[in-house]
């Protein structure tokens, strides 16, 4: 008897659907919609940049010009610091309690305290407080990723996995093309309150979606490179010691710390830097964003799907996944001309938005295909917390990387795009090292058969 046609006792599987039944592209809708929402949430607060200057508590001098904003940029950068600290923690305990609860109840979870939290902020009126909220907020969020890539290990076969994950992470892309038009209206009309209650409210109606899918009750069942790769994870014994142990949980976490910050880099600090280097206020800072975000929407869904191409035309899930991987890794390298756009073209941001878009694509290719890998290391019962982990690491860096950035954004911009270009191929290499030989034997992901 098939997986897809059998219960499992005591595993939450109560498969009736056949093992490839479209209802596994609903569920990966259903992971877009919650990363779209997540990733506005996490947007808002650089978007109405702007609007908080005329909040006096965050220090901006309206006699200095916009490179002498010490206080400011300091204050602006510790807020967002403080969300990936909390993120990064968050990842911890929110990747356990996943892999414990169930990616139903554990995703469920999340969204409500983010959903809260990004609402919340409109109940601030000081540094401190924009910092708890943020805290709040980063501890909600970091629940999307090991809930979701668990969930596409659930639903999706080894050769769609980074497809599914290259969708679903594309709602990141689709938050900075909606957000970017939506932000600014709702807070040049209403105020920048507002605007965090919008996308809080997004929230609140995904969960009221999500508690309605029976997720468990159709979700499909074991497959056989899962039970290959079971032995990995001992029944009994600490998780985390067992996964600690492992040397694709390093080189997991290594690669996220130096990619991760990137991505928030460009997250955080790109409405800031067309504000300040061409002029452009929240009524024109929609286009050159949602362009670069679009681009990277194309790059997440290519990128995802180049791995899987690469493993149905005979290549093994190693060369597949790390080919792919080579590619972004490569295309991101033309980001380092970035600061000199400026220089050579004056106030015409076409140039630099074309290399930041190629960056942008680049990272989200990346992105599909290395979040796919804990899934061809480590069987399900264990991919939340190592996504976690990985997760902890990228937010910790991503924070260093923020503060450093504040730090040297007026004097050293070309340090900035230099790392920014040399990160990933700096993290496949190491990745390559420490993991030489990616994924289980090449056969078939099928469902295994149940005695």
């Amino acid at each position: 008897m098939s997986a897809a046609a059998s219960d499992f006792t005591g595993s939450g599987y109560t498969t009736h659907i056949p093992e490839k039944s479209n209802m596994r592209w609903v569920v990966c809708g259903l992971l877009f919609l919650a990363t779209t929402i997540n990733y506005m949430d996490r947007s808002v607060f650089s978007l109405i940049e702007p609007a908080l200057h005329h909040l006096p508590f965050l220090g901006w001098n309206f006699n200095a010009d916009y490179a002498h904003q010490a206080v400011f940029n300091d204050h602006f950068s510790t807020i967002l610091a403080c969300f990936q600290v909390a993120y990064g923690i968050g990842f911890l305990i929110a990747g356990r309690l996943v892999d414990k609860l169930g990616t139903k109840v554990g995703y469920a979870v999340a969204i409500a305290i983010w959903a809260c939290s990004s609402m919340g902020h409109a109940l601030v009126g000081s540094v401190i407080g924009f910092c708890i909220a943020r805290i709040c907020l980063g501890l909600g969020e970091s629940g999307n990723f090991p809930a979701a890539i668990k969930a596409v290990t659930e639903w999706f076969p080894n050769d769609e996995r980074a497809l599914a994950t290259g969708i679903f992470n594309s709602g990141t892309n689709a938050a900075s093309l909606v957000a970017p038009w939506l932000i600014p209206i709702v807070t040049i009309k209403y105020g920048w309150h507002a605007a965090f209650l919008t996308t809080g409210s997004m929230g609140m109606l995904w969960l009221i979606l999500w508690l309605l899918f029976p997720y468990n009750k159709l979700r499909r069942g074991a497959t056989e490179t899962q039970a290959r790769l079971a032995p990995v994870i001992k029944p009994t014994g600490s998780l985390y010691g067992q996964v600690l142990r492992q040397r694709g949980t390093w080189a997991f976490a290594i690669a996220k710390g130096l990619t991760d910050p990137i991505w928030w880099f460009y997250l955080f600090f790109l409405p800031k830097y067309f504000h300040e280097t061409y002029n452009l206020d929240l009524k024109h800072l929609g286009l050159p964003i949602i362009i670069i975000y679009t681009f990277s929407s194309v790059g997440s869904i290519l990128g995802g799907n180049l791995s899987g191409m690469r493993m149905r035309s005979g290549h093994s899930v190693n060369s597949g996944r790390k080919f792919a991987m080579l590619v972004c890794a490569l295309i991101a390298l033309p980001v380092v001309g970035v600061p000199y756009m400026h220089t050579l073209f004056g106030l015409n941001w076409w140039p630099a938005v074309g290399l930041l878009s190629l960056a942008a694509a680049a990272h989200q290719g990346w992105s599909a295909n290395i979040f796919s890998t804990p899934t061809d290391m480590f069987p399900s019962t264990a991919v939340s917390t190592v996504v976690g982990i990985g997760g902890a690491a990228g937010a910790a860096s991503g924070a260093i990387f923020t503060k450093f950035t504040g730090w040297v954004w007026s004097s050293h911009p070309f340090l900035i795009f230099l790392l920014a270009s040399l990160s990933y191929v700096t993290a496949l290499l190491i990745f390559q090292l420490m993991v030489p030989r990616l994924g289980a034997p090449s056969e078939p992901d099928m469902p295994i058969t149940v005695p």
